[in-house]
């Protein structure tokens, strides 16, 4: 599995890694149930402190896309199906907010879109 981090980047070192862990895994380049290098083992091949690299495989946990276990390791997680209920469920809660607040339909839309704008710009 290659990486690369761009050192002059505005995303941080941590974040490209993550982007590229799940985008591969969810294009299937990386399969599920790949074993993914160990933190020490990846943040020496891309010349990063292993904190780095270990904020990048938590954050890739939070968001279903890896699962470790242990000894076993750092594996790719059946992402689709995790991914999709994790994402229902952080709209339902918004759902769920934007009407206790009393936001109607099409303002409670537009700051999603203009959220997921400045996300994919961030």
């Amino acid at each position: 599995m290659e990486l690369s981090v761009d050192p002059a980047a505005a995303t941080p070192p941590y974040e490209q890694i993550r982007e590229q862990i799940a985008e591969r895994a969810r294009t299937g380049e990386l399969p599920t149930g790949l074993r993914l290098p160990t933190v020490r083992a990846l943040a020496e091949r891309l010349g990063l402190a292993a904190g780095t690299v270990a904020r990048a495989y938590r954050e890739l946990e939070a968001d279903g896309v890896v699962e470790t276990h242990g000894r076993r390791g750092t594996l790719i997680a059946a992402t689709g199906d995790t991914a999709h209920r994790l994402a229902a469920a952080a709209a339902t809660e918004y759902a769920e907010r934007v009407h206790r607040l009393g936001v109607s339909r099409a303002d409670a839309l537009a700051a999603v879109e203009t959220a997921l704008r400045l996300a994919q710009e961030g």
